[in-house]
C-alpha cells in the first residue's frame, strides 16, 4: 500500500497538506529568529506529501516545548484544525479511512512537530 497509497495521497490530498507545511516554512524563514522553526516546517513537508509507510515518534526537552509554544500559538492550531476536518470528511467513505488517518497524523505533528523525528 506505501507506494500506491503515497501517489493517490499526493494527487488526492497531499499536495495541499505538503504546500501548508512549505508555506508555513517560508514564513517562519522570514524571520530570522524563525528560522529553526522553518526548517523544521520543511523536514515535515516531506511527510505531509507522502506519509505512507513512515511513522512520527514524539521526544524532546526543554527547547522542543518552548518551540512546540511559540508554533501552537502563531501556526498550528489552524493547520491541525485544517487536517482534523479533511480526515473526518475522508474517513466518511470506507475507501477514504486509510486518507484520513495520515490527516489525523498530520494533525498531531501540527500540534507538536518540535521533537518529533520521522521513521
Amino acid at each position: 500500500m506505501g507506494i500506491l497509497g503515497n501517489i493517490l495521497w499526493f494527487i488526492f490530498g497531499g499536495f495541499a497538506a505538503g504546500l501548508s507545511w512549505v508555506i508555513a516554512g517560508i514564513g517562519w524563514c522570514i524571520t530570522i529568529i524563525g528560522i529553526p522553526i522553518g526548517l523544521q516546517c520543511f523536514k515535515f513537508a516531506g511527510l505531509a506529501f507522502f506519509p505512507f509507510g513512515k511513522e512520527v515518534t514524539y521526544g524532546g526537552g526543554a527547547m522542543s516545548l518552548i518551540a512546540n509554544i511559540f508554533w501552537l500559538l502563531l501556526t498550528g492550531i489552524p493547520m491541525a484544525i485544517a487536517d482534523v476536518v479533511w480526515g473526518c470528511i475522508l474517513c466518511i467513505t470506507i475507501i477514504g479511512i486509510p486518507f484520513g488517518k495520515q490527516f489525523f497524523k498530520l494533525a498531531k505533528l501540527s500540534l507538536m512537530p518540535f521533537g518529533a523525528t520521522v521513521a
